[in-house]
């Protein structure tokens, strides 16, 4: 029934979609196999993509050329860029998707793509012979053979869902939880451990005052994800989401049900996220606040349902009822499904290479909550860089593995494989050390020349970013040539705080003042209108912020050339740790567990000390 595959991607969530695209457009031969056909892409939790350092990761794995941001974009209801009064190194790209629309399109572009083949089965175990995965066993019985296979289980490796003092088993609601792979890979040695996620309830929007609630309408210029030309959706048909708050009195019927819930009564073993609390953690934790912010989100354009951001819960569905009852614009609300917790498998990333293959075991790679992160975002980033590795592994090529300064994808997997977690992990613009050049705006700038040169990102990807830095080197000679007048630019001036010009004064020079926009200079001053009139406002944006953080830059990428020195130290693969006797035992350990490909990586080991990388280097050095 089933011939030989080249990559076989297990779970059809972001990261699994992710893979199967990534090594398929690459050329392998792909078979994705996924327990329900219809729930291709599922937006699990919130109808949502992007935010802070998601939206960065979104238009990285676009630029790489993965799927994510297309779809996004396609799907969107509506478009905010955040943190704008921010410099632009925290500007974040966030989509309120059309849940069934996001899942659909992901579906029709997986089906679109040539030699993505599909299978609506459970996987229960890996085939395995010394130490190398040659295939999969499925719930059927049938064993399909892969030269590599990806495992993308999320939330699905023995599921539990808590709902109070009830416990079901799946994986999603009303979907069945995946076992077998767990046990097997513990027998062959690996470490796992379990995590907990949640979600909110889910209401009748009809239910629902929005008079009561503030609204927050999305931008007026519609940005988007993919650096291809998209259909997105116009700026006037966007639909808004809306804001209220929790109470004193929702926190006390919230407390009534604490005794049943399956978090404080210890039911519960694995941990949750720490920057995604329920909303009995929140008021449990923060006893001291008295409102906690709900965000009311539309799944869609043609339905009614609404997601409570900020009310995740699993305590009992009629005390999650009674409480938001009491919530400004809720007074009426009808529960279209209680919120719920989600217990599942995880296996610490420190048993990975870069590569996200397994140390284990031979063509073998993890993607997403099997690594312990959380969110859409993560998730797919590691999908696309597993796809595309285990199509690399099979061709025998060198992997590809992008450094912290180079994405976001590359601080997330170096902090999993380096530090692993023991909560789900979620990406913040804090985390990367690079941030000023980790920006949303330059992903194709930093990632198409290296994705088309594994296989991945197309000739045409390449080409539009080769336009757009010439066209930006372009538009920055034109600012430096180019002087605007006191007569056009003192009122605009004046009204951003800004002194007078007293004579013509280039455009570049006026532009390096605080506060001073290159769209509104543009707007007062005609010869720099039309000089800068062939160029799109990608262009514009980057010229900008190219010319007013041109020094924070520079000195960002002098540190990473200085940190590059010990990237470049490679440590041999079977080096023995055990003769260092300098070495305190705990970076012996670590290293010995870990394996750092360099001494870089090496010094981003948690527990290691700078002494440790020292005696490591003075060693080498010999």
């Amino acid at each position: 029934m089933f011939n030989k595959y080249d990559v076989i991607v297990v779970g059809a969530g972001h990261a699994g979609c992710e893979a199967a695209a990534a090594a398929a457009n690459m050329g392998s031969k792909v078979l994705l196999i996924t327990m329900n056909m219809q729930t291709i892409a599922q937006m699990s939790c919130n109808p949502a993509m992007g935010g802070i350092a998601k939206g960065q990761i979104v238009r990285e794995i676009d630029a790489m050329g993965g799927y994510s941001g297309i779809v996004t974009d396609k799907s969107m209801i509506q478009f905010r860029m955040l943190n704008r009064s921010k410099g632009p190194a925290m500007w974040s790209p966030r989509a309120q998707s059309d849940r069934m629309l996001f899942a659909s399109t992901w579906r029709e572009m997986l089906e679109q793509t040539p030699n993505v083949d599909f299978y609506q089965d459970m996987v229960t175990s890996l085939v395995v012979k010394n130490n190398t995965v040659q295939g999969v066993v499925t719930g059927l019985g049938h064993t399909v053979e892969a030269k590599s296979v990806v495992l993308t289980n999320g939330t699905f490796l023995n599921g539990v869902i808590h709902i109070g003092e009830k416990q079901l088993g799946g994986g999603r609601m009303a979907e069945k939880a995946a076992t077998g792979i767990t046990e097997q890979l513990v027998n062959l040695g690996f470490e796992s451990d379990r995590l907990k996620t949640g979600t909110p309830p889910r209401l009748d929007g009809r239910s629902l005052d929005y008079s009561k609630m503030e609204e927050q309408e999305g931008d007026k210029e519609i940005v988007g994800f993919s650096y291809l030309d998209t259909p997105k959706i116009k700026p006037t048909d966007q639909k808004s989401c809306w804001i209220t708050y929790t109470s004193a009195d929702v926190h006390e019927v919230l407390k009534t049900g604490f005794e049943k819930s399956p978090m404080f009564q210890g039911r519960i073993q694995g941990t949750g996220p720490r920057y995604c609390p329920s909303i009995e953690d929140k008021i449990n934790r923060f006893a001291e606040r008295d409102r906690h912010q709900l965000f009311v989100e539309p799944e869609g354009f043609n339905t009614i349902e609404i997601y409570v951001n900020g009310f995740s819960s699993s305590l009992p569905e009629e005390v999650q009822h009674k409480a938001l009852k009491l919530v400004p614009g809720f007074e009426n609300c009808k529960m279209f499904r209680p919120g719920y917790a989600i217990e599942y498998d995880y296996f610490p990333p420190t048993q990975l290479k870069f590569s996200l293959e397994t140390k284990l075991l031979d063509n073998l790679f993890f993607a997403g909550q099997i690594n312990g992160t959380t969110g859409y975002e993560e998730a797919a980033c590691q999908g696309l860089m597993a796809g595309m590795n285990a199509h690399l592994k099979w061709k025998e090529d060198e992997p590809l593995v992008l450094k912290r300064s180079e994405a976001y994808i590359g601080v997330l997997i170096d902090d999993l494989i380096n530090k692993g977690t023991d909560e789900p992990y979620r990406m913040f613009t804090s985390r990367a050390e690079f941030r000023t050049l980790l920006r949303q705006d330059n992903a194709d700038i930093r990632l198409t020349g290296i994705s088309h040169k594994a296989g991945l990102a197309s000739e045409e990807r390449v080409e539009r970013v080769n336009s757009k830095v010439k066209a930006v080197s372009e538009a920055r000679e034109i600012l430096e040539k180019v002087y605007v007048s006191p007569e056009e630019m003192n009122p605009y001036l004046e009204s951003v705080g800004s002194s007078k010009l007293l004579a013509k004064q280039k455009a570049l020079q006026v532009l390096l003042r605080p506060n001073v926009n290159l769209k509104e200079m543009t707007r007062v001053a005609d010869n720099l209108e039309n000089s800068l009139q062939p160029f799109d406002n990608q262009v514009i944006e980057q010229v900008e912020i190219l010319t007013k953080y041109e020094t924070y830059i520079d000195k960002e990428r002098e540190l990473v050339s200085k940190m590059s020195q010990l990237e470049d130290l490679v440590i041999p693969e079977n080096f023995s740790y055990d003769k260092l006797n300098s070495l305190s035992n705990e970076a012996r350990q670590k290293f010995t567990k870990i394996r750092p490909r360099t001494l870089g990586q090496a010094s981003r080991i948690s527990g290691v000390n700078p002494s440790d990388v020292q005696i490591l280097m003075v060693f080498m050095g010999r």
